[in-house]
């Protein structure tokens, strides 16, 4: 019975790996991969023009982690980034400024995360069917108002946000890290950020410690919808245009980076360097499939997989600590 006890932790600890570390084992091995069959993987161009499509993922997933350290889901970020391009679309040049228009479209993706936060928090409907309900009702909006038409967005000071470099590197990227920097600060050195993880282990734990969890949801929420908006902006601004139907699977993609980089659906876990690793990965393998002329119905078939592999490691992960903690 001793050498039972003894030797169980020892086995578990030696399965025990840091997901960061595994992370960057799969994205060096994912590079060999394409870069042995693909000449052109591994030229400046290439890598470019993979750190050009991080932000419109990169960006989201930021609110998503958020979301998901909550023990939430929100499954309409991808028709947010959509709305939004398109009411900045409208709005300019006839009736605003093409900043005041882009400012317009923020606030409209800012007002749909809101409003999922009071849905849930008020009505306490389950994150997973609110944010659906928002994902067709927001998408559909979007196909409303713009009659289901591109929108042209021709100005130069727009499509530099997706599209300008500053010494050869992408501003999106630029922009997306210092997002990224933002909001590690404000998930691990504040004091919101820590009520967050505590939300996400254990809400009746964090009520009776006094954190007002309606509040902390609904600016979470709303966050949310914010940074899907700026993706909203960085895609509009890449295509020259909005466009009803932009962005979508936005939310598929984005959940597969968050949780791929560590954060777990349970919730109380998460950190945004293995989001950011996570994201990488998986832009990287949808440029290597397209560098190797894979068909788009395969590159499908490979985000499902990688998406189903995602929540499988999840899970695993919980089992694993579970059975740690025995």
């Amino acid at each position: 019975m001793l050498q039972e006890t003894i030797s169980r932790p020892a086995r578990l600890s030696f399965i025990k790996i840091n997901p960061t570390v595994a992370l960057l084992v799969a994205f060096a091995l994912t590079c060999l991969l394409f870069g042995a069959f693909a000449p052109t993987f591994f030229s400046l161009d290439n890598v470019i023009t993979i750190a050009g499509t991080l932000a419109v993922v990169g960006i989201s997933a930021i609110g998503m982690t958020m979301i998901l350290i909550t023990g939430g889901v929100d499954l309409s970020v991808g028709s947010v980034a959509a709305l939004t391009g398109v009411t900045t679309s409208l709005l300019w040049p006839s009736v605003l400024p093409i900043w005041l228009a882009a400012g317009v479209g923020l606030l409209a993706g800012l007002l749909v995360g809101l409003f999922n936060g009071l849905v849930i928090t008020r009505l306490r409907i389950n994150p997973l069917i609110t944010t659906l309900a928002t994902y067709s009702a927001v998408r559909g909006l979007a196909f409303v108002i713009s009659g289901s038409q591109d929108n042209q967005l021709g100005d130069p000071g727009f499509q530099f946000l997706g599209r300008g470099n500053l010494l050869g590197i992408p501003f999106s990227l630029i922009l997306m890290l210092v997002l990224y920097l933002l909001f590690y600060f404000v998930l691990r050195h504040t004091r919101f950020g820590r009520n967050l993880f505590a939300i996400g282990g254990s809400p009746d734990a964090a009520r009776l410690a006094g954190i007002n969890i309606r509040w902390h949801l609904l600016v979470a929420y709303g966050l949310c919808g914010l940074l899907s908006a700026l993706s909203g902006l960085v895609s509009a601004s890449q295509l020259a245009a909005g466009r009803p139907q932009a962005a979508f699977g936005l939310e598929f993609a984005v959940i597969a980076a968050v949780v791929l980089g560590g954060t777990s659906l349970a919730g109380g876990k998460g950190n945004l360097l293995g989001t950011l690793i996570g994201v990488v990965l998986l832009r990287t393998l949808d440029n290597g499939l397209i560098q190797l002329n894979v068909s788009s119905f395969y590159q499908d078939v490979a985000r499902g997989v990688v998406l189903l592999l995602t929540v499988g490691i999840d899970q695993l992960r919980l089992k694993l600590e579970k059975a740690r903690q025995k």
